[in-house]
């Protein structure tokens, strides 16, 4: 069995694990390539400076995979809104291609689960699968 190993931001001690979804609008397969590589620095950037841990991240070409531990006082739902907001802001000055046929990078939805009930290597595995499924 695993332990687990709580974080501390002062006054509160968490363990908040997160399987984070979302999708380019209308689902388009253009996260490819060096897009895909420039995306995966620009979420881990973002985490980072939000003292939130990347345990995955997976790319696909039409959705993105995140396991993330986020601070609950920060909330899921802010990481999500910077990631979401700066990877589209980045990608769209960097990449053109991304501009033409998107009026918006991502939908305006994802999904998000807590992870609390799965050991974080099955997660992780299930994650990292993706690509060859």
């Amino acid at each position: 069995m695993q332990k687990i190993a709580y974080k501390s931001n002062h006054n509160v001690s968490f363990s908040c694990t997160y399987h984070v979804v979302w999708c380019p609008k209308y689902r388009r397969k253009v996260l490819i390539e060096q897009i895909a590589k420039r995306l995966e620095q620009i979420i881990r950037e973002v985490c980072k400076e939000h003292q939130a841990e990347v345990l995955s991240v997976e790319i696909m070409p039409d959705h993105v995979h995140l396991l993330v531990e986020v601070d609950p006082q920060f909330g899921i739902h802010r990481l999500v809104k910077l990631v979401k907001g700066r990877s589209s802001r980045y990608l769209r000055q960097e990449y053109s291609s991304l501009t033409t046929r998107l009026p918006t990078l991502w939908t305006n939805s994802y999904f998000v689960s807590t992870v609390g009930g799965a050991p974080l290597s099955v997660i992780k595995q299930y994650i990292e699968k993706q690509k060859h499924v």
